[in-house]
């Protein structure tokens, strides 16, 4: 069932694409409040994977709708479902980040700015953001299991011991080493750019 409900639309049969052009040239926000609420049980999810709270990850649905009426006039998008899932995860990792609940920077494996001007260029961030978990993906079984529980679910040390069954050593040891390793990956993609 669809997060968001529109006051007497009914969902056409239209294209993703052309709604996305119809929004577009027209800004009319009901095509866009159409074309996003096809999608917005998928953004919940996504938000819920990251927040654990049904709750916030509701009003996710409902920010990132505000925030698409300017990110899609300023972005070339190719796959609507595609680009919206990768905005709605970075949004999720950047809320994650700003509220400090993840306790160490991800300055530390990615040089990434913590003051961002309006005026800059979100894409990119986004970009980088979705570069992280490309890398986050190719780190060993073992690394990446307790990068996951430590940075993105917010579980310390202990807690990440009870649930792999590591030892206390090898858990320190697994998130040492896969933040060196994150941070090689993201310098190697820096320098493919």
């Amino acid at each position: 069932m669809p997060i968001m409900k529109l006051n007497g639309s009914s969902l056409s049969k239209e294209s993703d694409e052309s709604l996305l052009e119809k929004y577009t040239s027209s800004e009319d926000l009901n095509v866009l409040g159409e074309l996003y609420t096809r999608h917005s049980e998928m953004v919940y999810y996504v938000c819920l994977r990251y927040f654990k709270d049904e709750e916030k990850s509701k009003d996710a649905v409902m920010q990132l709708f505000e925030q698409l009426i300017v990110k899609i006039k300023k972005q070339t998008i190719q796959d609507f479902p595609k680009w919206l899932y990768v905005v709605a995860k970075n949004f999720c990792l950047m809320e994650l980040r700003s509220s400090k609940k993840i306790e160490i920077s991800t300055d530390e494996f990615v040089e990434f700015p913590t003051n961002l001007h309006p005026q800059e260029d979100y894409a990119e961030k986004e970009e980088r953001l979705s570069q992280l978990e490309k890398c986050i993906q190719k780190l060993p079984e073992k690394q990446r299991i307790s990068i996951d529980l430590f940075f993105i679910n917010q579980k310390c040390y202990k807690e990440v011991v009870e649930i792999t069954g590591f030892s206390m050593n090898d858990v320190k040891s697994y998130i040492q080493n896969g933040k060196r390793n994150l941070k090689n990956c993201m310098e190697k993609s820096d320098e493919q750019i």
